[in-house]
């Protein structure tokens, strides 16, 4: 059709094509074009909706035998493929039912015959999920009994429950999550980032759980071990769990236990870390992968990127009116979906012991935060310690630094004379907007006291009215400000809580305005007032951070509910790999769901 040829088609149109694929014998006749649209059609109608377009079709006067065959013919074939659908969508098999009923009522029977879904096994196993119940009493402690475990047993037995756990999620599952951007109402998938991110954890916890340097060491190599065999079974999925686990903050700080790892261990583990680098947009996993045969576990969180990227980067339609479908980026989200579905039906040669399954699945399933994690971390291996023959002696106490000192000792940003002038300008323009409540262009003596709850640096109201004159004007605070910032040698108000973040949204930076491209680690939130930035922009924002001067003032801020579930993705060196997170967070100053990486 010259519709389809020149990038865009209507739904209609596209039915048309599926039909006329077939013929009468049922031999079909372009097989891409029709799975592609059977996968895909859910992004632009339900699958009931198509269903009953196949029944008007079927009953139009134009309608000849030939048609309502091929009809018949394509519904098969949507059966055969697709079958998970017709039995788990109960609105779908009643269209399907009513066209057969019709089918048999014209004499049609062996029409009929064809589109039987009576006989479709039952997936409901595919919605079936365990959900852990959080609960701070019941922390369960590490079980020592992987010891004894052949690296190569465990890897297997990891694979194989992960592969079970992929292997339930379903197009609509990741049609879901690139719509809405985040896993809320997804179980399922957000069941398996929370296996993902259980192996991360439960690693750490298995090293920490060591009490000498030696023995965190052998078990560092063995679980570098495990990551060898895993990239052996091609369970790159897996394999980025494992490195992420080993490379997080909490494992990697540990100088100690690392010293006692072998040159060439650390070598291993580099190579491999290179292997699920983020650079070049994972160029090298994504090489590796494709020479890959047989089967192959992809690294799912990579391949979440590029759905959205693609969601973000093109409309679902060519046309305001939304009736020619964008035949471009339904090819490309295609090519990714259907990569994801062939994983599925390539299942892996593992003969699992049921035992360790259930044993792996009990001791994933930990009671334990990012912060719990490293402060085991900081009990094991303190950041200082004594010599071994120093002689404790008494030392002064240590003098208290004062709020401002405090406050200075941890920011320590550059200082830009012009950038801090062009800040100190935007945040007295924010405070005037917000604390002058009568509007007159001054500060009095009232708006002050609110006004110095936020501001820790902020001394006398006399010191900032200068002409003495009971207010205090725009250029009196600028000034004040100004000579502030120099004895300082800080930014004051616009000291963000900045944090490398991917963003699962179109998001804009809020200094240059510009889109922020990617999609892990594209640019820059502030933990505490939700400001983005790209990287080169974020020492050049002049947005005041409004967030954390109000929280300085003990106000409380708005309820929120957050729930997290960390993709381990490497930097681009061992000791910066950290979590990302997807946090669903229900708050003004944040997208309703975003991939947050923790520093």
């Amino acid at each position: 059709m010259e519709a389809l040829s020149a990038g865009s088609a209507t739904v209609d149109d596209l039915v048309e094509a599926c039909v006329q694929a077939f013929d009468d014998a049922g031999s079909l006749q372009n097989g891409s074009l029709v799975r592609m649209f059977l996968m895909m059609h859910p992004w632009y109608l339900p699958s009931h909706d198509l269903a009953r377009k196949l029944l008007l079709k079927s009953q139009e006067e134009s309608a000849t035998p030939e048609v309502r065959t091929r009809i018949c013919h394509l519904v098969k074939f949507w059966i055969s493929e697709f079958p998970v659908e017709f039995n788990l969508n109960p609105a779908l098999a009643e269209q399907i039912r009513d066209l057969r009923e019709k089918l048999n009522t014209e004499g049609n029977e062996k029409e009929s015959q064809l589109i039987n879904i009576e006989s479709v096994p039952s997936y409901k196993w595919k919605r079936q999920v365990t959900q852990r119940v959080t609960s701070l009493s019941k922390k369960r402690k590490m079980s020592l009994l992987f010891d004894h475990l052949d690296s190569s047993e465990l890897a297997e037995h990891l694979t194989y429950l992960e592969y079970k756990s992929f292997c339930k999620i379903m197009f609509q599952d990741y049609h879901s999550f690139v719509r809405h951007g985040c896993t809320v109402d997804n179980p399922i998938l957000e069941r398996f980032i929370s296996l993902f991110n259980s192996v991360s954890r439960w690693i750490q916890l298995m090293v920490l759980s060591k009490p000498t340097v030696q023995q965190r060491a052998a078990v560092l190599c063995h679980f570098i071990c495990v990551a060898q065999k895993l990239l052996q079974l091609q369970n790159f999925n897996t394999l980025m769990a494992v490195v992420g686990g080993l490379s997080n903050s909490s494992i990697s700080r540990l100088k100690d236990t690392h010293a006692h790892v072998s040159n060439d261990t650390h070598k291993v583990f580099n190579d491999l870390v290179d292997l699920v680098t983020s650079c070049g947009n994972y160029s090298r996993y994504r090489r590796r992968f494709s020479e890959c045969v047989g089967f192959r576990f992809p690294i799912l969180g990579v391949h979440l990127k590029d759905l959205i990227a693609v969601h973000v980067a093109l409309p679902d339609w060519n046309d305001p009116e939304k009736t020619q479908v964008n035949m471009a980026k339904t090819q490309q989200l295609y090519a990714i979906l259907q990569e994801l579905a062939l994983v599925q039906n390539t299942p892996p040669s593992i003969d699992a012991n049921t035992d360790l399954l259930n044993l792996l699945t009990v001791s994933l399933d930990q009671y334990h935060t990012e912060d719990e994690i490293y402060q085991l971390s900081l009990q094991r291996e303190p950041r200082s310690t004594k010599p071994a023959n120093s002689s404790p002696s008494p030392s002064p106490a240590p003098k208290r630094l004062s709020v401002i000192d405090e406050w200075v000792a941890a920011v320590k940003p550059k200082a830009d004379p012009a950038l801090i002038s062009k800040h100190i300008e935007k945040m007295v323009d924010s405070v005037f907007k917000n604390f002058d409540t009568d509007g007159d262009g001054h500060i009095s003596r009232e708006e002050f006291e609110i006004i110095r709850n936020n501001f820790p640096y902020l001394s006398k109201f006399g010191e900032l009215d200068t002409n003495q004159d009971g207010r205090i004007s725009k250029e009196e605070m600028i000034d004040y400000f100004m000579k502030a910032s120099s004895l300082l040698n800080c930014k004051m108000g616009f000291v963000h809580m900045f944090t490398e973040t991917t963003y699962m949204k179109p998001t804009f930076c809020d200094h240059c305005t510009g889109f922020i491209w990617g999609f892990y680690k594209q640019g820059y939130k502030c933990k505490a007032c939700g400001v983005n930035c790209h990287k080169a922009c974020r020492s050049r924002l002049a947005v005041e951070c409004r967030k954390r001067t109000r929280s300085i003032s003990h106000e409380t801020p708005t309820s929120r509910q957050t729930r997290s579930y960390s993709f381990p993705l490497p930097s681009n060196a061992p000791a910066s790999l950290q979590s990302t997170v997807i946090a669903e967070e229900d708050s003004d100053a944040v997208s309703d769901a975003m991939l947050d990486v923790q520093l």
